[in-house]
């Protein structure tokens, strides 16, 4: 699996006890953290200041590496504090904190609001309750002085698997990641709270952080570049897939166009529009390039896709709520083909994710991709046993659409401004290239469109989501302001364009 790693806490633990076990003691590892940081502040001019810097140090091995930060800064002649949990840390944090020989303030007697710089060494990715009492009191204060922060490793109060507040939680300009980013760094409210990121390597080799299992990564070109469909010389637009688009009832025409409209964007070599008799003649008022053809029935869906050559389905967009739409649904899972279910029809099986999954997973040869925002996620998976009898209970975004991928046995797309893109094998990616500007009627049927069209073109369903995903959002980017969801698919050839060079650049 090709990205930017973002590993979980437990992942960490392993990274630091195979490489203490390969013969780097614990504390020359804390010793390059806090060097790494030391470095960093000592490099930015803002924080040369008669103040002092006040560091912050917690019980664990994020205080440890906080007290080795504090002895370097003072052995350079910076002005220092340390303000510490009560009792002494133990393991390598205790041998750290006696190398400090400066006075250790309790946390009550911290003022953030005289200090040129706090650095943030309370708690790592360790943290496993809500912050309360004067640790909680100090973090109040800490956000409310206006003085710079810099977090070690994740802001204290940032669950680091999920991005989530525990209890409080400090509000950093800059966060020093150890190792590598981890997950609730790009997962909200924790991305907010975490600042710049920068990464500093302490040493972990890298056949021990590429080998431990580690299926979680930032969704980035490096992650599915090399499955992007590519255009060959003697090709012609069948070999490029042929990808089928449902669309809804007369007035309710729009979602299934946009979402065609991205199909054929993303390089799907033909497009057909399957539309009512109803509908025909709206669908038709605006449309060239993509095809049309009219199924009134699902029965009729299916005997369309026994041809071969229609080899991937969108489905959802504006279709409508009920039964039949669940019996679309149907004809296209039974079909057997790459198939893209969003909106409407993930909400015609609100309740009965069970049902769902019995059409999504075990025996079919072709992928499913299913694109739930918030609301159609929990509308879909209310009640079911397997996830919860309420999905909100799960709280970490990342675990629970890998949940749902592995009950489903399809690939999740839960949208979001930190899309989680999931797997049913376990891999996931976080997007967070995610624009604003995507907030606007139609983008999610676009999106669709897109997943579907690059699946048309046989690329494999994580990657084509993935890369759908980070396509989309970089499309709403370069557009800015004024975002209309139309806007979206004609902004995606100079997108393609740009990632074709890159492509081009990693094979020379």
């Amino acid at each position: 699996m090709k990205g930017e790693l973002l590993p979980v806490s437990a992942e960490i633990r392993r990274w630091d006890q195979e490489t203490i076990a390969a013969g780097t003691p614990g504390i020359t590892l804390m010793r390059r953290a806090g060097q790494a940081i030391a470095g960093r502040i000592l490099a930015e001019p803002r924080w040369r200041s008669p103040r002092p810097i006040l560091v912050l140090c917690g019980p664990g091995n994020n205080g440890g590496d906080g007290y080795v930060v504090a002895t370097l800064l003072a052995a350079e002649g910076r002005a220092v504090q340390v303000a510490a949990t009560p009792g002494r840390p133990g393991g390598d944090a205790a041998i750290a904190a006696g190398e400090w020989t400066g006075a250790v303030l309790s946390l009550e007697a911290a003022d953030p609001g005289a200090a040129a710089l706090v650095v943030d060494a309370l708690f790592g990715t360790g943290l496993g309750r809500d912050l309360e009492g004067a640790v909680a009191d100090l973090v109040g204060r800490v956000d409310a002085s206006g003085t710079d922060v810099l977090s070690i490793d994740i802001p204290s109060g940032i669950d680091a698997d999920s991005g989530l507040v525990r209890g409080v939680a400090i509000k950093a300009g800059w966060t020093v990641a150890l190792a590598a980013r981890k997950p609730g760094h790009l997962l909200y409210p924790g991305r907010l709270h975490a600042g710049r990121v920068e990464v500093a390597d302490i040493g972990i080799p890298a056949g021990i952080a590429r080998g431990s299992g580690v299926a979680t990564v930032a969704n980035a070109p490096a992650l599915w570049l090399a499955s992007l469909p590519r255009i060959g010389l003697l090709g012609h637009k069948y070999d490029r897939g042929h990808a089928v688009v449902l669309s809804g009832g007369p007035a309710h025409t729009g979602a299934a166009r946009l979402a065609a409209r991205g199909a054929l964007r993303a390089g799907a070599g033909l497009v057909t529009l399957v539309t009512s008799a109803r509908a025909l003649s709206v669908n038709a008022a605006h449309l060239t390039a993509i095809m049309l053809r009219v199924c009134d029935e699902p029965d009729e869906l299916s005997d369309l896709l026994t041809d071969d050559r229609f080899n991937a389905v969108a489905l959802g967009p504006a279709l409508g709520v009920g039964e039949v739409s669940r019996r679309w649904v149907e004809a296209a899972l039974e079909a057997d083909r790459a198939t893209v279910l969003d909106a409407d029809a993930l909400t015609s099986f609100a309740g009965e994710a069970r049902a769902l999954a019995d059409l999504t997973g075990a025996g079919r040869e072709s992928p499913v991709v299913l694109t739930p925002h918030e609301g159609e996620f929990a509308r879909l998976f209310r009640g079911d046993a397997t996830l919860g009898s309420d999905p909100a209970a799960e709280p970490s975004r990342l675990v629970r659409a890998r949940k749902a991928a592995a009950f489903a046995g399809a690939t999740v797309v839960l949208k979001g401004p930190d899309t989680v893109i999931a797997a049913p094998d376990g891999r996931a990616a976080i997007n967070e290239n995610g624009s604003p500007y995507l907030a606007t009627a139609g983008s999610g049927d676009v999106l669709a469109g897109v997943i579907a069209g690059l699946l048309a073109q046989g690329m494999p369903a994580f990657e084509a989501a993935s890369a759908a995903v980070w396509m989309h959002a970089a499309a709403a980017t370069r557009f800015g302001p004024g975002l209309i969801s139309e806007d979206l698919p004609e902004l995606l050839p100079e997108i393609l364009r740009d990632l074709a060079y890159e492509a081009g650049r990693e094979t020379t």
